[in-house]
């Protein structure tokens, strides 16, 4: 588990791409990778990734097709820049929501704005996605734990205050772009739950 509260960025270092998925490595030197361990998981973007290798700045991770086809990392190249988090640990304070790192579906920046000190992006989502993203609910956008303003039919808006757009690659992000969406983990359940009790 996550909280969406990102604690570096860093790049991707190589990338190896086979008939069964890739094999990604990723340096930060702002990441701290002292208590991490093979077998650790380590959230890229909002993806929970297994390192199965570690050195003093990076580590390595295998990528499902899955992975690939549900994230925006088919398309990220060496050299970009991603998000970074530890997963959480049970001593820790949440300080964002509860993130699972199971990428749901890819949405795409359609504006973005200056509002006041803020930034305001415009997402849109995909359609079996927007059952689950409500106004002042939780989503998590490339591994950002952000409040949702409004959601028009697809299409929904979040307020990005300065330190985010530093501290994450938030501020990277343009018109056009793709972003890795996660929905709020207990309106999944809710809805597993209501299904069941139906039936």
């Amino acid at each position: 588990m996550f909280t969406g509260i990102i604690q570096a960025i860093g790049q991707i270092k190589t990338k190896d791409m086979h008939d069964k998925g890739a094999v990604l490595s990723f340096a930060s030197s702002e990441l701290d990778f002292s208590n991490v361990a093979i077998g650790d998981s380590i959230a890229v973007n909002g993806v929970c990734l297994t390192a199965i290798e570690i050195s003093d700045n990076s580590f390595k991770a295998d990528l499902s097709q899955e992975t690939l086809d549900c994230s925006i990392f088919g398309d990220l190249s060496v050299g970009d820049d991603i998000n970074l988090e530890k997963a959480l640990r049970l001593n820790q304070g949440i300080d964002g929501h509860l993130v699972s790192g199971h990428v749901d579906g890819q949405g795409e920046v359609v504006d973005r704005t200056i509002q006041g000190e803020s930034t305001r992006f415009k997402i849109s989502a995909p359609q079996n996605l927007v059952k689950y993203i409500a106004r002042k609910g939780s989503i998590t956008i490339n591994g950002v734990s952000l409040t949702v303003n409004s959601i028009d039919t697809n299409v929904f808006d979040v307020n990005i205050v300065p330190h985010t757009l530093t501290a994450t690659t938030l501020g990277l992000l343009n018109i056009g772009n793709q972003v890795n969406l996660e929905v709020d983990l207990i309106a999944r359940h809710l809805e597993q739950l209501l299904n069941n009790n139906k039936s």
